[in-house]
């Protein structure tokens, strides 16, 4: 699902005006110490994969729902990374919609299922280490939260 029916209701409202979005990031990691990213497809970026919150829903609720319906996995939340926002997670949408997230990062790993792109919002997926980021086309955002992100993620090995 590309849009919420609550987001489609404030787009009806405010058109494609900027709308400020509370979101969630899910930093999934095997084994081998890897980040699994995603190629969003509207606009074929890479970033980790996740979403808006619902009304409602918690934060490490949503994490778990944005992961089971963009890559098709069930996964155990280890932690909160950090929350971000600034210039970095302002985004324009081909469509026009421009919006501002501030970002949950938590950091997961797998409980159940195999990484598959829904075919929808994200068209790819791939297991990643920290040298490999620079070679992908990522989000604006990316490369100031994934550092941090795989620093918390080696904090959390015995």
């Amino acid at each position: 699902m590309a849009m919420s029916p609550y987001l489609a209701g404030l787009r009806a409202k405010v058109g494609s005006d900027l709308l400020m979005l509370p979101s969630v990031c899910g930093c999934v990691f095997d084994a081998d110490g890897r980040l699994l990213v995603a190629r969003h497809g509207d606009v074929d970026l890479w970033a980790a994969p996740g979403g808006g919150l619902d009304p409602g829903e918690r934060p490490e609720e949503a994490v778990v729902r944005e992961l089971r319906e963009e890559i098709d996995v069930d996964v155990t939340v280890r932690g909160l990374i950090g929350v971000h926002s600034g210039p970095e997670f302002h985004a324009v949408y081909p469509n026009g919609h421009e919006c501002m997230y501030m970002i949950a990062v938590y950091g997961c790993v797998i409980a159940s299922g195999t990484p598959t792109p829904d075919g929808d919002e994200i068209t790819d997926v791939r297991w990643v280490t920290e040298a490999e980021l620079p070679e992908l086309r990522m989000t604006p955002w990316s490369p100031r939260v994934l550092p941090e992100v795989f620093a918390w993620w080696r904090g959390q090995r015995p």
